[in-house]
């Protein structure tokens, strides 16, 4: 059967997906589709598939690409791009897919491959320190899975946050990384769907804590926890002793992690916090008699007053509007319980970003030691469950830009290329989802921009009125409509890969993301260090009456993409589309009836009606690399004669 999509003929979404179901059944998972590489996730360890030997194998390969179509015959082009200095220099190669496709498997394979081919052939020390080095890149996967990925109900090992790890280089030679990340879903903190479960590490430290430990963070082996559901499921990655031995690596020392766990642990007795309705609405909500025990406990490894703490969850602080006078008002049940979970989303939040800033500091070349890179991103798969939020509102739409990117770099580009050379010019029709993004886009009238302005206005979230107000300003646009039948509020989404309700319910207060004061002023005068540094200065970060500037959740995160996208239009870019091929993430079941609109059937389409080679890039290089051309012909020509014949012909 074909290893390139390009050769089935007629090209049809059907004869794609035949190709793909046989090479699956014969083990062959990966198939090049025209500029794209198809990944089909195995969903079972092959170990002999991902070997130094075939790293090497194919990095020796003086053409990889007449080798099995392989992920790391992607790694080894971008690699030898920048080797070759072959503009744009800098490379990136976007691993996509829907959740449980085995995005996370991917990077963490090329990751491994960077590794294992860029130590230098130099002197013992030159050896060694490159190689501690990769080292530590490597040990940043573990604990970052540990901290953002999660099991949900499409994935034992999903990742609740994207990434975009930038491989620093000199020239050829590894020398440091850098990771960016984007919107880690901290809600999964305080809040799990039916079978899914919160981070990993917390079930790492119920499974691996010591005995010593467990009386430290009263966690015996009984303890039941409202924030850890099916705990009784043990996983692959509930290893607490390989994130804990990579943390180390990571100059993470065992004080420090010590510090980590213990809020973590404070946070899961936060979550047995519970209160009572109060009969009088000028007094405070009292607390169940059962989580006496459990605040005192989470107080004290937060190094909270537990008074202090009962009280800035049970009341809160308003400010007057003309002057600088501040009324206390008594919480609902319903409030206090929104502010024990908004305190144990920021501190778990805080958490993972200074794990990041670490890793950064431990693996981060100087700015002088590095000319190129190699960026990989791992971003979130397009995401449609039966209840949809925010945050599969940001996630889709950045599945959305990086599908207008595919559609852009790899589609148009390649079609207008066709046209210039005189090739048919049939035109080869792609979904183009640029309606989509202005849907979400658009000012004043885009969804991002009506969530954002109902935020600013100082009034309660009301979501009849939001859902009024999205179908008035956007009715005009094919990509957004609205089920008659349907009483909740609600809006639905044509994606390029399928239609998406979203509830409206709870959107504007995740979007605010708001923070009372009181609660920063709180942690900012912990007893414990850790939790004093996370919050230091954040008590100054108000306006005149008091109150936190006001950064939604979705400018954040729009801010933080358009980021990335130049960072990415500015590369070379490489894509990998990885398959989920069953929904029972079950090895050896092919299920897969239809191709998700991801643009891989009018990728074939395209490439195979142009040249199947082209020389532009070395015809434009020519004069600039002369020197790199004698060395890679000489290096590879048997008749040096004959080489330099094929230099002077080009």
């Amino acid at each position: 059967m074909y290893d390139d999509l390009t050769k089935v003929n007629p090209v049809t979404p059907r004869t794609v997906l035949k190709c793909l179901d046989v090479r699956y059944g014969t083990g062959d998972f990966y198939t090049n589709a025209g500029c794209t590489l198809v990944a089909v996730n195995p969903f079972r360890n092959i170990p002999h598939l991902y070997s130094p030997e075939v790293m090497k194998e194919y990095h020796n390969a003086p053409q990889p690409q007449e080798h099995k179509p392989h992920i790391f015959t992607v790694a080894e082009q971008a690699y030898r791009n920048v080797q070759g200095q072959v503009g744009p220099v800098n490379q990136s190669i976007i691993v996509s897919g829907e959740s449980g496709a085995g995005k996370t498997w991917t990077t963490r394979s090329l990751l491994q491959y960077y590794a294992t081919v860029t130590t230098p052939l130099t002197s013992q020390k030159g050896q060694d320190t490159v190689q501690r080095i990769e080292q530590r890149v490597l040990d940043s996967n573990p604990v970052m899975e540990a901290f953002g990925n999660a099991s949900t109900s499409r994935n034992s090992n999903s990742s609740r946050f994207g990434k975009y790890i930038q491989l620093q280089l000199n020239r050829s030679e590894f020398v440091g990384a850098e990771i960016q990340t984007f919107l880690l879903e901290k809600t999964r903190v305080v809040c799990q769907a039916p079978d899914e479960r919160n981070f990993h590490i917390f079930y790492q430290m119920m499974e691996g804590a010591t005995e010593e430990e467990r009386q430290q963070w009263h966690m015996p082996r009984d303890a039941h926890f409202s924030w850890l559901p099916n705990a009784d499921r043990t996983l692959e990655e509930d290893c607490f002793a390989v994130t804990r031995d990579a943390m180390m690596h990571l100059g993470i020392d065992s004080e420090v992690q010590g510090q980590i766990f213990q809020i973590l642990a404070g946070l899961l007795q936060l979550g047995n916090v519970d209160f009572a309705e109060s009969k009088d609405e000028l007094k405070p909500c009292k607390l169940q008699k059962q989580s006496n025990d459990f605040l005192q406990k989470a107080a004290t490894m937060l190094g909270l007053p537990t008074e202090e703490l009962l009280h800035f969850l049970r009341i809160r602080t308003i400010w007057a509007a003309s002057e600088q006078q501040a009324l206390l008002k008594p919480c609902s049940r319903t409030e206090c319980i929104a502010r024990r979970d908004c305190l144990a989303k920021l501190v778990y939040a805080r958490v993972f970003d200074l794990l990041v800033m670490i890793i950064n500091k431990n693996i981060s070349a100087t700015s002088t030691s590095w000319c190129n890179f190699i960026g990989l991103l791992d971003v979130y798969g397009f995401e449609h469950f039966q209840d949809n939020h925010l945050e599969q509102v940001c996630i889709n739409y950045a599945n959305e830009k990086l599908q207008q990117h595919f559609v852009r770099h790899f589609l148009k580009n390649q079609q207008e290329e066709n046209i210039a050379e005189g090739l048919d010019s049939s035109i080869v029709s792609y979904q183009d989802n640029q309606s989509c993004l202005d849907l979400f886009e658009d000012t004043p009238n885009g969804i991002f921009s009506l969530f954002n302005e109902e935020c600013y206005l100082n009034r309660r979230s009301d979501d009849r009125r939001l859902e009024i107000r999205l179908e008035k300003a956007l009715s005009g646009n094919p990509c957004v409509s609205w089920n008659r039948f349907d009483a909740k509020p609600h809006f639905i989404v044509s994606h390029y890969a399928e239609n998406v309700c979203y509830q409206i319910k709870g959107m504007l207060e995740k979007n605010k993301d708001s923070v009372p004061l009181e609660l920063l002023e709180l942690l900012g005068n912990s007893q414990k260090d850790l939790v004093r540094d996370l919050f230091a200065g954040d008590h100054s970060k108000k306006n005149t009456r008091g109150h936190r500037k006001v950064v939604t959740v979705v400018s954040k995160f729009k801010n933080s993409l358009d980021s990335l996208m130049k960072i990415l239009d500015s590369t070379t870019p490489h894509n990998i589309r990885c398959i989920k091929p069953n929904t029972a993430c079950q090895p050896l079941i092919f299920e897969k009836e239809e191709l998700v609109a991801c643009g891989i059937v009018a990728s074939i389409k395209i490439s195979a009606s142009g040249f199947p080679i082209r020389y532009v890039t070395v015809r434009c290089n020519v004069s600039s690399h002369r020197y790199l051309l004698y060395e890679l012909i000489y290096t590879y020509s048997q008749d040096i004669s004959k080489a330099l014949i094929f230099f002077t012909e080009i």
